[in-house]
Order: C-alpha cells, then sequence, then structure tokens
C-alpha cells in the first residue's frame, strides 16, 4: 500500500481480516494453540481468537510480539504502519444517541465508574459484550451486534493510550456474580477484571452485598473530566440516555461516588473478592 494512499473504513476491516488470517497460519505453523500463544506474550486467549476472527484490531505491538515468536520474518511487523493508518480513519460505529459521550470519553484524563448492573462497557470482554448485545430487546440482528461489539472493544485502547488517564471504578458485588452469557463468559470477564485492576492507572473496588445502604441506590452513573474542560456525568437507564453537563448536578454525582468508593472495599480486598467468586463459578 502506499504511503499517502487513503484506506476507507471498509479497506481497514479487511486488512485487519488479513492480518488475523496471518496470524493464525504462523501460530498453526508453529505448532501453537491459541492459548500457549497468548500465554507466552501475556494476552489472553480471547485476544488472539478476536485478532484471528479479525473481530479485534491487531494492535502493532502484538503483531510485532508474534512475528518475533513464530519467526514470521517481517511479514506481520511490516504491516504495522498500514495498522496505524487505518486505527486513524476508521470511524467506530457507535448508536448516534453515544457519539457525544464517546467523543468525550476518548479526550477524557479522568474516568470514574458506578457499575450495578453489568461490568462497564470499558471493561468487558468481547464475550461478554456479545452476550450483553445478544439479550438485547428488541431484538439486535447479527450485523449489528457484531458492530457495536467491534466499538465497544475499540473504546478499550483509552485505558492504554498515553497519557495513561486515571480510573476508578466501583462494582457491586452482585455484578460480579452474575453469569451473564453463562459462568465460563463471566470467568474470563472476573480475570479480566483481575489484569484491568493490576494496571497502576486503574483503581477497582467492589461494594459488597453486606452493604446495608449507600449513596448509589439511585442507579449507576459515570464521570469524567475532558481535558481542559469541566468534568460531565453521564447516566443511562433502558433507552435512555443524558449527558449531564450542569457543574451543581455533576458536584453532587461526585460528592456520592465518594462516599460510595469509601463503603466499598479497597483495591486490595475488592480483587481478593473477584478471584474468590471467579474461582466459585
Amino acid at each position: 500500500m502506499a504511503e499517502n494512499e487513503p484506506l476507507d473504513e471498509a479497506g481497514g476491516a479487511d486488512l485487519f481480516r488479513a492480518l488475523g488470517r496471518q496470524v493464525q497460519v504462523l501460530r498453526e505453523r508453529a505448532g501453537l494453540s491459541r492459548r500457549e500463544l497468548g500465554d507466552q506474550l501475556g494476552y489472553s486467549e480471547e485476544t488472539v481468537f478476536s485478532v484471528e476472527r479479525g473481530r479485534r484490531t491487531p494492535q502493532p505491538e502484538f503483531l510485532e510480539a508474534v512475528d518475533r515468536l513464530v519467526d514470521g520474518r517481517g511479514l506481520l511487523s511490516v504491516a504495522v504502519e498500514d495498522v496505524e493508518r487505518a486505527k486513524s480513519r476508521s470511524r467506530v460505529r457507535h448508536p448516534a444517541w453515544f457519539l457525544d459521550y464517546a467523543r468525550l470519553e476518548k479526550a477524557a484524563v479522568e474516568l470514574h465508574f458506578y457499575a450495578t448492573l453489568t461490568i462497564p462497557g470499558l471493561l468487558q470482554t468481547e464475550s461478554y459484550a456479545r452476550a450483553i448485545f445478544t439479550a438485547r430487546q428488541p431484538l439486535l440482528g447479527e450485523g449489528e451486534i457484531d458492530e457495536r461489539v467491534a466499538a465497544r472493544l475499540s473504546r478499550q485502547e483509552i485505558l492504554t493510550a498515553w497519557p495513561l488517564p486515571t480510573v476508578s471504578v466501583v462494582i457491586e458485588e452482585a455484578v460480579l456474580r452474575r453469569c451473564i452469557g453463562g459462568a465460563l463468559v463471566q470467568q474470563h470477564q472476573l480475570a479480566s477484571l483481575l489484569r484491568i485492576g493490576a494496571m497502576r492507572n486503574v483503581h477497582l473496588q467492589v461494594l459488597p452485598l453486606t452493604c446495608e445502604g449507600h449513596a448509589g441506590m439511585e442507579g449507576p452513573f459515570i464521570l469524567l473530566t475532558p481535558k481542559g474542560r469541566q468534568p460531565v456525568a453521564y447516566v443511562e437507564v433502558q433507552d435512555v440516555s443524558r449527558l449531564v453537563t450542569d457543574q451543581e448536578q455533576v458536584r453532587i454525582l461526585a460528592a456520592r461516588y465518594g462516599s460510595i468508593r469509601a463503603q466499598a472495599l479497597d483495591p486490595v480486598q475488592s480483587l481478593a473478592l473477584i478471584e474468590k467468586v471467579r474461582r466459585e463459578l
């Protein structure tokens, strides 16, 4: 591909699928399973599967690591620049009502989540997200499910983009125990949470079921601060979403969040509880 050749969204998707097939061929030629490849490179089996199926953008560091491990002789590394151009030109297909929030989220230097029903979208595994969209009513078509899953996964690059944003999450214990998509999907999701909770820019806490009353009983919400702008909040229930920009309302939600965090388990205790629940499933 020429250096300045334009790459549209469909072309980017085709590139990612082609690279995924190349990863699979090289992996199989090396005699490695997806789990073995992932273990040696520090990625989950699900991530390897998603890349090979073209459902997840193959990150440059992943391609270069695979190339080195399986002796790809530069077959994957040479595509890194094309991947970067595809990522910069692609348009993520978020629903129209979600676009304002998605833009602010991408520019956020601070993100704070209080989750009462599901794992926050920014932390979901592919199979967990797919289970949520598959169960949605009215039913979504398979193509739309694929698009929404891909869009959700693409947002997760925010967690590792430099400079790293400050991220805190409070998840109700009931969310950990609700097996969305089945026990195996939930186990993988909790394992992913443990990895995310160990990141140095993420503070993950669990609000235990033993908490008899707390400031978050009116439902979930998100607080975020875009770079150079005032903090805002985002609330969503059923098919109704609202971006809160009134600073007094944002202040009230921030105060509630501070109270919720104070009542939650600390990060070390929280990760221990997540591991305990994962083993019990």
